[in-house]
């Protein structure tokens, strides 16, 4: 079956109202999922934590980096009724004493603990990148979900609308019968009810509608004005099921993310691990001092260098392998349940499609066909062998028929997006949206090898 040209019909025929009523000022689905890219806060949060991410991978370079400072300071001391050999006299005496320095220290060596936690800070900065991927891929899902339920939800209002308008009709022409002798009662009351019962669905649909209405403000920021729903996204549908299922295993971000989580992992266990072998460190210092009496003490310094080796910690670095492997262990455990739940995503986003497209082909007969029965019986009506509640049964079993329509056609374009969704390959990227892609890859190298203690890192 050729999903694309499915597509294409469904999309047309939920975009024959909205034609009718919005004409040259339509707004697309691919106006909507731009405007919302640029708005979504979820979006913008995503990236700044890839940004914080980013932030690791300097904070674990600094480990094997000089660390250098500088000190001054001062101390004032006083002394009286009391001899010193300063002080014979035991008469007020003080001084002061002022110092100035440099202080240097490295680690030259530490098992390798610090190349671990750069290549932890690293897995973990790739897999913020896919989670704004994969954030990206929701926003614009919930996007199309929003959209399609106001322009599903706008169809049903002036469809529900239509329906009243008919028993209103049915009811005058009910109340007419009766007045000229050829009607009954009950033939009125039956229309009246079935106008009560009308008018509460139709206000059901709008209040359905002020919802969606609000969803969609909530997402694009700004209200829905006349919607097109026409697109050229079908393009992007694989021709098999397992071609879709191979794409999702291969690109998908989740999966993607719970790699990185993997090597983030296996990362963090080397680090345990190097906490029991011997580390290096070197320093030294060189200042000098002033003191008042004494004057000038000259320049003075030290170097020196450390080797330990860890004998006993209290049972903190076993606990911290046990740990580390624990988390390896279940990092790749969340992977084989990613696989698995995307996989069951592409199989229900297709299994939607194929569903969707059987209830439009079953819609569209019910109702070509609803409308020929409903000529029919309000003729007979008419002619006196049908009655009023048998014209009453045939117009709510066309407006059934017209409502599942409009449901099946809203479902087919958004199960296809769901279908591009569990595929990753819902993105601005492969959308062609007309924006800035969000990516913290370009502040991440900004960042990667930063020396200088730099409060701020142009992108």
């Amino acid at each position: 079956m050729d999903f694309r040209v499915n597509l294409v019909a469904s999309v047309l025929a939920l975009g024959l109202a909205a034609t009718t009523v919005g004409g040259a000022q339509a707004q697309s689905i691919t106006q909507a999922l731009t405007i919302a890219y640029d708005h979504a806060p979820e979006l913008q949060a995503a990236l700044l934590e890839a940004k914080a991410s980013a932030e690791n991978i300097a904070l674990a370079n600094a480990g094997m980096r000089p660390r250098i400072g500088a000190a001054v300071g001062g101390t004032y001391s006083w002394s009286a009724g009391q001899a010193t050999t300063g002080n014979p006299s035991g008469a007020f005496a003080d001084s002061q004493l002022y110092t100035a320095g440099l202080s240097y220290d490295q680690t030259i060596y530490d098992n390798h603990k610090t190349d671990a936690q750069i290549e932890a800070a690293r897995a973990g900065a790739e897999a913020a990148e896919h989670q704004i991927r994969n954030t990206e891929q929701n926003v614009l899902l919930a996007v199309v979900q929003a959209y399609m339920s106001v322009l599903s939800g706008r169809q049903l209002v002036a469809l529900r609308q239509e329906n009243v308008n008919f028993f209103q009709a049915q009811l005058q022409s009910a109340q007419d019968r009766l007045d000229v002798g050829e009607g009954t009662r009950i033939d009125v009351a039956q229309a009246e009810a079935r106008l009560a019962q009308g008018q509460a669905t139709y206000r059901a649909a709008v209040s359905s509608l002020e919802i969606s209405q609000a969803t969609f403000q909530r997402y694009v920021g700004a209200p829905p004005q006349n919607l097109d729903s026409s697109h050229n996204y079908g393009r992007l549908v694989p021709s098999s099921l397992q071609a879709a299922i191979s794409e999702a295993e291969v690109g998908h971000p989740a999966i993607l993310l719970s790699k990185a989580a993997i090597r983030a992992a296996q990362a963090g266990t080397d680090a345990a691990q190097a906490a029991f072998g011997p580390s290096a460190s070197v320093s030294g210092s060189i200042g000098t001092a002033f003191s008042n009496p004494g004057g000038a003490q000259g320049l003075s310094g030290k170097l020196g260098f450390t080797i330990s080796v860890p004998l006993y910690s209290g049972g903190a670095m076993g606990a911290s392998v046990r740990k580390a492997n624990i988390e390896q262990i279940k990092s790749e455990v969340d992977a084989m349940s990613a696989y698995d739940q995307i996989r069951e995503a592409v199989i229900s986003a297709w299994a939607g499609m194929q569903s969707a497209d059987a209830q439009i082909s079953a819609a569209n007969s019910a109702v070509s066909a609803g409308r020929t029965v409903l000529d029919g019986v309000i003729q007979e009506r008419d002619l006196g062998t049908r009655t009023t509640l048998d014209v009453l049964n045939s117009q709510a079993e066309l407006t059934t028929a017209r409502e599942g329509l409009i449901n099946a056609s809203t479902n087919k374009v958004i199960a296809t997006f769901s279908l591009l969704s569990a595929m990753g390959r819902l993105t601005a990227t492969d959308l062609g949206l007309g924006v800035e892609v969000k990516s913290a890859v370009r502040y991440n190298q900004a960042v990667e090898d930063v020396w200088q203690e730099l409060r701020t890192v142009a992108e």
